[in-house]
């Protein structure tokens, strides 16, 4: 009798991977179609991933990579500190403990085959507008995590598949809580999913994923293998933390060795008081993010396409935080700025490969009213340039790097907030020159209906977005009120009728 080989041939290795991804997927449509906030269902701030046992990133669906490479980094800190049981599920957000940023709420399932065993996990991430901060939209001008909302290390929110709704509750009030509640949907969606590959899988389970992670390995280690060897260095700067501390240094230095590579942050800005600071995951999010675009499309997004990528930063720095540093825009802002930084080092390595610089920036724009029968919470990203590069210009309007969110529709804002947006058109001539030019920033203009406290955490609005290979520098971006420049970083009130412009900064532009 024939022994059942213990490893899948190369199209049963492709299925499983597809299969498993196709997991992740559904997820996301179930949470996308349960969501009740805009910027879940119509922004598409959200994430969903399988992991192993161990805690090692199995596939992920192409949602946002601060929130997967985060994940990819840190699951594995989670899953040791958990009990894990079936049924249940833990929720967190804590920066310090594998999180991002306070808003991005992961909730992670465990699954059990039906022997008992613990082979895997179904895990989301999504941005919740209002988490408790001290301003609406829970993205404040902060100088301490307390200030940016509810602060939740790892806790079981469902124990034997029931939801323990005391917990939202003291948390955040009574009430609904219904981006919740998809999330826990697009898990059991992810569970049931996960049984039916699982049990068609004519290998262990064990033994695919050690198949999967030593085939991203190897193609990893491969490509590494074609870049030129040799140690590259870059710095970019941070325009400002919103407190005073300006051109904030990210120094990075990349080891590019046979088949490996080594990314040091040594010589970077210590933490700071406003809330640029960031946990060392987000940092990890932005290297892994860049690697990944070098890779081959075809390669599975698996802890084995990270394993010849080792990153250090030193403790107390702006991209390795400690305890309890705000840390707000970190995700957002200083993550931008990592992938210039490893981007700019890379691009004396091989500059036929790297673009110039994209609009470094998500544009954070969180608001909100207080007043009687007129709670109200509303957070967004805004598009920009995107860098040029060898091979032609800059896209125009996009959400680029380490956002993949898309706008929030004109017709929905104005359906759930009393704010109406008078312009959202392209900012014509804000990308670089060049051979190729850089693309196009945006322009974006709210008025509002009613009295509005808003906060803006932007950057690129002194530092430009830089050009490659002789090609120009963008545009800074502009935030106006009434027609008057404001800060890159700040909050204030606003009354029925005042008008707030948000200009986002183009692309750096390629050669001569």
């Amino acid at each position: 009798m024939a022994m059942q080989s213990s490893t899948l041939d190369p199209v049963k290795l492709g299925l499983f991977v597809s299969r498993l991804e196709s997991v992740c997927e559904e997820m996301g449509a179930v949470l996308q179609r349960a969501a009740f906030s805009p910027n879940i269902k119509d922004r598409l701030d959200f994430s969903c991933a399988i992991f192993d046992a161990r805690g090692d990133l199995c596939a992920q669906a192409a949602h946002i990579p601060v929130h997967l490479g985060s994940m990819a980094y840190a699951m594995a800190d989670i899953v040791s500190a958990c009990e894990w049981r079936a049924g249940d599920m833990v929720v967190v957000n804590d920066p310090f403990l594998g999180g991002t940023h306070l808003p991005d709420v992961t909730v992670i399932a465990p699954y059990f085959d039906r022997r008992g065993t613990l082979l895997a996990f179904v895990v989301n991430r999504a941005h919740h507008a209002d988490i408790g901060g001290s301003t609406p939209g829970s993205m404040p001008l902060s100088k301490t995590l307390a200030e940016e909302g509810v602060v939740i290390p790892p806790t079981v929110l469902v124990r034997g598949g029931n939801l323990d709704k005391g917990l939202l509750d003291a948390w955040f009030g009574d009430g609904q809580h219904g981006d919740f509640i998809a999330q826990i949907s697009a898990n059991r969606s992810g569970l049931h999913r996960l049984a039916e590959v699982l049990e068609a899988l004519p290998v262990p389970f064990s033994a695919a994923v050690t198949q999967l992670q030593d085939y991203a390995e190897s193609i990893a280690r491969r490509r590494l293998a074609e870049l030129p060897k040799g140690s590259y260095q870059f710095t970019d700067y941070m325009d400002d933390d919103g407190f005073g501390n300006s051109e904030l240094p990210i120094a990075v230095s990349i080891e590019l060795g046979d088949d490996n590579v080594a990314v040091d942050f040594d010589g970077s800005a210590l933490q700071v008081a406003g809330n640029i600071n960031c946990p060392l995951s987000v940092a990890a999010a932005a290297v892994y993010y860049v690697f990944r675009c070098l890779m081959p499309s075809e390669v599975p997004v698996c802890a084995g396409l990270f394993r010849p990528i080792s990153i250090t930063a030193p403790k107390g720095c702006l991209l390795n935080a400690e305890r309890p540093a705000a840390v707000a825009a970190g995700n957002v802002e200083t993550s931008m700025r990592i992938t210039d930084a490893v981007l700019g080092a890379l691009a004396q390595a091989a500059p036929e490969l790297i673009p110039a610089a994209s609009q470094g920036s998500m544009n954070n724009v969180a608001m909100g009213g207080r007043g009687a029968g007129a709670h109200w919470d509303y957070y967004e990203t805004i598009a920009g340039g995107m860098g040029a590069h060898s091979a032609g210009r800059g896209l125009s309007g996009v959400q680029s790097h380490m956002t993949n969110t898309l706008n929030t529709p004109v017709e929905s804002l104005e359906m759930h907030y009393p704010l109406r947006v008078r312009r959202y058109a392209l900012r014509t001539h804000s990308g670089g020159e060049g051979q190729f030019v850089g693309g196009e920033g945006v322009i974006r203009e709210f008025e509002f209906l009613s009295p509005t406290q808003f906060t803006l955490l932007t950057e690129r609005r002194s530092l430009s977005p830089w050009g490659l290979a002789g090609g120009g520098n963008a545009q800074l971006g502009r935030n106006l009120f009434n027609g008057q420049t404001l800060a890159g970083k700040i909050s204030m009130s606003a009354a029925a009728g005042d008008v707030l412009t948000i200009e986002t900064p183009g692309g750096g532009g390629w050669g001569k």
